[in-house]
């Protein structure tokens, strides 16, 4: 097998070969077919913090993985050879795939068969590797976290590969939902799933004052002006790490009673739920493909914030 590894922070990732992993107990082995680049992994390569976060080391890197099993070790009952597969990034036996295993940068793939998820007819893999941590993230913290109903006004912050996901899936609940970005494309994106309005600036819903605000930018500003706009009693849940520190006003916290939340990842039934969206053409999120061999070069553009929707490498 070969993928690209991680060694640490401000290090360039590197193609590596690697002895192919075999199914052990428990696990099977996935030809990877689409892995979903994620900013995270672009945190990882600069910001020196992440070398706690990151299990093991070195490691290949890559925790949105959609493929085929081409084996199932011993005790496998749920799955077989063939079966098409997402893999949840939140493991429930220890780190997932990028952090506590090799991860979706390569070809193949051990994995726990207690994290998989089937991937629907008419799902495909690009979809289902967008629909593992920028799905399963974007709708947990939408959902879960931030208790997104009807009767609401919800707005988002970055309409990237998480943002769209979860607005789209606000919208299509019957949610009054805003969008937000500094990105004139990704206002267009916005506005073509449906949104009610898009801003280019948080603090611009000042006189919306929404009930949920969902930051899955992170940049420091972003939920420093989402506490400030909330409604009395609202709720702002941060997700991106653009930036792992914030300054934030406390008094509009403190006086407006409002919750600042912090979401992380979610389970394989978040998963599920947005690949039952996906299969019903609900939820089209818009992916640009990449090669792998095009992957380091793929880091560097959502680097410099030059994607619009999520960047996914195609192993075919």
């Amino acid at each position: 097998m070969k993928g690209w590894e991680f060694t640490a922070t401000n290090v360039p990732l590197k193609v590596v070969e690697k002895p192919d992993p075999v199914a052990t107990e428990g696990r099977v082995i996935i030809d990877v077919k689409a892995a979903g680049l994620c900013h995270s992994d672009v945190g990882a390569l600069h910001d020196p913090k992440w070398m706690d976060i990151i299990e093991k080391k070195p490691i290949i890197m890559g925790h949105e993985v959609a493929g085929m099993i081409t084996e199932v070790g011993e005790g496998v009952t749920d799955f077989k050879v063939g079966d098409r597969v997402g893999v949840c990034p939140v493991s429930l036996v220890g780190m997932g795939p990028g952090y506590g295993y090799d991860g979706g940068y390569s070809n193949k793939v051990s994995a726990p068969a207690i994290d998989l998820v089937p991937i629907p007819d008419g799902v495909t893999y690009a979809q289902a590797a967008a629909g593992t941590d920028a799905g399963m993230t974007s709708y947990h913290a939408m959902f879960k976290r931030g208790e997104a109903k009807p009767g609401m006004k919800v707005a988002v912050i970055g309409i990237g590969g998480l943002g769209q996901i979860a607005a789209r899936a606000a919208v299509v609940a019957g949610i009054e939902t805003y969008a937000v970005d500094v990105s004139p494309k990704a206002r267009e994106l916005a506005k073509e799933i449906g949104v009610k309005d898009v801003f280019e600036d948080i603090k611009e819903l000042a006189h919306i004052a929404p009930n949920l605000v969902v930051d899955y930018a992170g940049f420091g500003t972003t939920t420093a002006g989402a506490i400030d706009v909330v409604a009395p009693g609202g709720k702002v849940v941060l997700v991106g790490m653009g930036k792992l520190e914030s300054t934030i006003n406390t008094d509009p916290l403190i006086l407006k009673a409002a919750s600042l939340l912090g979401s992380v990842g979610g389970d394989k039934y978040d998963i599920a739920e947005v690949y039952k969206l996906m299969a019903s053409g609900d939820i089209n999120p818009a992916i640009t493909e990449i090669t792998f061999e095009e992957i380091g070069e793929g880091l560097a553009r959502l680097e410099r914030h030059e994607v619009t929707g999520r960047l996914v490498a195609i192993m075919e």
